[in-house]
């Protein structure tokens, strides 16, 4: 069965960095593109990056770019998500998500990143 888990939130200081990890099993990790989403507290969940299947195209919201880094390996089946200069406004419960072309669609169960003082 597939399974998506994320790890490595916490709560860090302005200007600090995380890095979050997701750790993917029960499908052919290397055959999908992959996602890091976000929702922040009252809000709706948005889309921070995406990385194609062999990790040669990276896309990332407007608001984390040049701080945020995703990154994948293939070989162990898993997802990161480095993040530097870490603002409050990326107060957030961070999850991995892929979708397959039939519209089913996974998500880990989040970790909680907090920013603050």
């Amino acid at each position: 069965q597939v399974q998506l888990a994320e790890s490595g939130g916490g709560l860090v200081q302005p200007g600090g960095s995380l890095r979050l990890s997701c750790a993917a099993s029960g499908f052919t990790f290397g055959d999908y593109g992959m996602f890091w989403y976000r929702q922040r507290p009252g809000q709706e969940r948005e889309r921070v990056g995406f990385i194609t299947p062999d990790g040669d195209r990276i896309t990332y919201l407007s608001s984390v770019q040049g701080r945020f880094t995703i990154s994948r390996e293939n070989r162990n089946n898993m997802l990161y998500l480095q993040m530097n200069d870490l603002r409050p406004n990326d107060t957030a419960v961070y999850f991995c998500h892929f979708r397959v072309s039939d519209g089913r669609t996974y998500w880990g169960q989040g970790t909680q990143v907090a920013v603050s003082p």
